[in-house]
């Protein structure tokens, strides 16, 4: 790939945006490998355990690639594209990490956000930059963000478009942890490792009953919830859990 690094290791997928000489900002061809990278793994559930995205250079991503100023020629086909990257990074049924170090504006902010867990070393820097550039917000900034600060702050984090350091962004619970820079690598490895551990069929039901709950009332969660439960019930992984328990040792799962 031209602008992405896609590291393999023991179920751990590790994606790293690699355009450091313009602190990773997505131009068109990392549209396109980022939506066949995410399609790909969703694909891959067998193998393919955790996600990990992280930028190279020191940043993580600097937002969309406006090259200068330049204008896509059609910007509804643009922005539909860039959409479709969107939904496949929160298709994606496995667990996903963002791993922030350095900058995260604009679409790279969201696309952080799109991530299940977020890890900030106390050096990142987030902005919702769009307003300070004649943009609306977008990369799903509209959907994500609201649900996990409120609305009013996140009307505070798109019109003034500020930058936030780490801290704040724990504060107000943009992101997951905020850990020395120097420890970044350690502590997201050992959630990486931990969660390609866990039990996969279960782990993507989850994630999805936890992603659609905002659109479902209690009665249609705990259904939900239900028919996930039953499946969970007949699964090799759940006997493989009460067996390891009675031997006392961990489980090995395997997905099925």
């Amino acid at each position: 790939m031209q602008t992405l690094h896609v590291e393999r290791d023991r179920g751990v997928v590790t994606v790293t945006l690699n355009r450091p000489e313009r602190k990773n900002a997505i131009n068109d061809v990392m549209w396109d490998e980022l939506l066949d990278t995410f399609r790909a793994i969703s694909a891959n559930t067998g193998e393919d355990r955790v996600v990990v995205i992280t930028g190279a250079g020191g940043a993580f991503c600097s937002g969309a690639d406006l090259g200068g100023g330049t204008q896509p020629v059609n910007g509804l086909v643009h922005m539909r594209h860039v959409g479709e990257v969107c939904k496949a990074l929160h298709a994606i049924p496995q667990p996903t990490i963002a791993k922030v170090t350095g900058v995260a504006a604009g679409a790279g902010l969201n696309l952080a956000l799109g991530c299940d867990l977020i890890v900030a070393s106390d050096e990142a820097r987030f902005s919702e930059i769009f307003a300070r550039r004649g943009l609306s917000v977008d990369f799903g900034g509209s959907w994500v963000l609201p649900r996990l600060v409120g609305l009013h702050k996140a009307k505070e984090l798109v019109l003034l478009a500020d930058l936030i350091v780490a801290k704040e962004a724990a504060d107000i619970g943009l992101v997951n942890r905020v850990v020395p820079a120097s420890e970044i690598d350690a502590f997201v490895d050992d959630w990486a490792r931990r969660l390609a551990a866990g039990p996969p069929l279960a782990l993507s039901m989850s994630k999805r009953l936890l992603d659609d709950s905002a659109a479902m009332s209690l009665t249609q969660a705990v259904e939900a919830e239900a028919h996930a439960q039953n499946v969970n019930f007949a699964s090799r992984d759940m006997a493989e859990a009460m067996l390891a328990f009675a031997e006392k040792r961990d489980p090995v799962f395997e997905g099925h």
